[in-house]
């Protein structure tokens, strides 16, 4: 039996590549060392947001198939790493991507391409994961095909998605590029063949690394905003009108997720390993890495206000993921709003449908299912669809997100 795609690792990435491939036609198995995953999928329960149920029976209907054993890259045609990169203690944490390499290796077979999508500093795929295959006595670029091609998936995002997002790729020489352009033009509507590896890598990091920066400098910008008393949602709204040289970015209460409080690191990290600076993108994360606290200022001068409490006050917040419409709590701004408040001792609760549970320092924060429960204060952190904000115009809130309009609200 023969497989045309083995994706490493089922989650936000793997996921929808795997449900791409199969209705493209492709005889896909999907590898993950959870077993919850695999039994989750086998019995068409999705654990990705983006992948509805439906479409994983679909996905099943087509011949997908799944398991937490490596054996099936023996029978691939291509081999597609997906695993989660992060960071241990700041550093860069490649272990997934190692025991994932590790793991190919052993079943790796003559002709196959090997393809890594999961984020990194440059060098990644020559320095750790080539070596890890060559290990097999089998030689990239003569016996065997690797390349790099870096994840553009935004969860939630309905507009933009896997097929319609130009897909970026790589080979450690040229043949490995022109095999890996011609797997992925079975999938997307465009491919983007970069100068190299390195330039495959490195292009991720900017592309994160841009928003970071730029997230940055307007969340700065509202801080300054707010000292002088100007409007900086009209600021915004203003500059947003010039058709060139302007890209509009909106403040919050920090940045979170997977991606963009992780990835500039990669970049910094292999800067600092080179001897070079990155103070743009190290500023950037100090700024981005304080509006929590800035939150929390906001909020304390809002209960002191006209002689009210702060020790002992309710604070209602709306939105604890780290974005919009997305169940996903990694890096979330909303745990450090939630540190800071209870430091001061405030009683903190929160409303939000995409976060059944939600819990910081291990301790449980209490959820309500009303936005209307009565409490001293509303802050809003995500503008989930789902929230009447018309109806907050007539509470005491501290808008983060520039949404929500009355007399007793303040915005960021």
């Amino acid at each position: 039996m023969s497989v045309d795609l083995v994706v490493v690792g089922l989650g936000y990435v793997g996921l929808p590549l795997a449900r791409r491939a199969c209705a493209a036609g492709l005889a896909v198995v999907g590898v993950d060392t959870d077993p919850d995953v695999v039994s989750g999928l086998r019995s068409g329960r999705s654990h990705v947001q983006d992948a509805a149920d439906a479409e994983i029976h679909a996905m099943l209907d087509n011949g997908f198939r799944t398991t937490t054993t490596f054996s099936p890259v023996s029978l691939a045609d291509t081999v597609v790493i997906c695993v989660p990169t992060g960071l241990v203690d700041g550093e860069p944490d490649l272990r997934a991507v190692m025991a994932a390499g590790h793991s190919v290796a052993a079943h790796l077979r003559p002709g196959t391409l090997v393809v890594l999508e999961s984020t990194s500093y440059p060098g990644t795929t020559e320095e750790v994961l080539l070596p890890i295959l060559e290990s097999t006595g089998l030689v990239a670029g003569v016996d065997f095909n690797l390349a790099y091609s870096p994840e553009r998936i935004d969860p939630g995002n309905g507009e933009y998605v896997l097929e319609n997002t130009p897909k970026v790729v790589s080979g450690l020489t040229p043949v490995c590029a022109k095999r890996c352009e011609a797997f992925y033009e079975e999938l997307v509507d465009s491919v983007v063949v970069a100068a190299g590896l390195r330039e495959a890598e490195t292009a991720k990091l900017l592309e994160n690394s841009y928003r970071l920066v730029n997230i940055a400098l307007v969340n700065e910008l509202a801080v300054f905003c707010d000292r002088l008393g100007i409007d900086v949602w009209d600021v915004l709204r203003c500059s947003a009108t010039k058709p060139f040289g302007f890209q509009p970015f909106s403040p919050g209460p920090g940045v979170g997720g997977h991606c963009i409080p992780v990835d500039p690191r990669y970049l910094a990290n292999r800067a600092r390993a080179e001897g070079l600076p990155c103070s743009m993108v190290t500023t950037a994360q100090e700024v981005n890495a304080g509006m929590p606290g800035y939150v929390v200022r906001r909020a304390r001068d809002i209960l002191a206000r006209d002689g009210g409490r702060v020790y002992g006050a309710r604070v209602l917040l709306l939105g604890v993921t780290y974005k919009a419409d997305v169940g996903d709590l990694r890096q979330s701004p909303a745990v450090g709003v939630v540190r800071q408040l209870r430091a001061m001792g405030v009683e903190v609760l929160y409303c939000d449908p995409h976060a059944p549970a939600f819990s910081v320092d291990d301790a449980p924060v209490r959820s309500v299912s009303d936005v209307d429960h009565p409490v001293d204060l509303v802050v809003l952190l995500q503008a989930h669809r789902c929230y009447d904000l018309g109806a907050l115009g007539q509470r005491v809130v501290l808008d983060a997100r520039g949404k929500v309009e009355g007399d007793r609200v303040e915005r960021l």
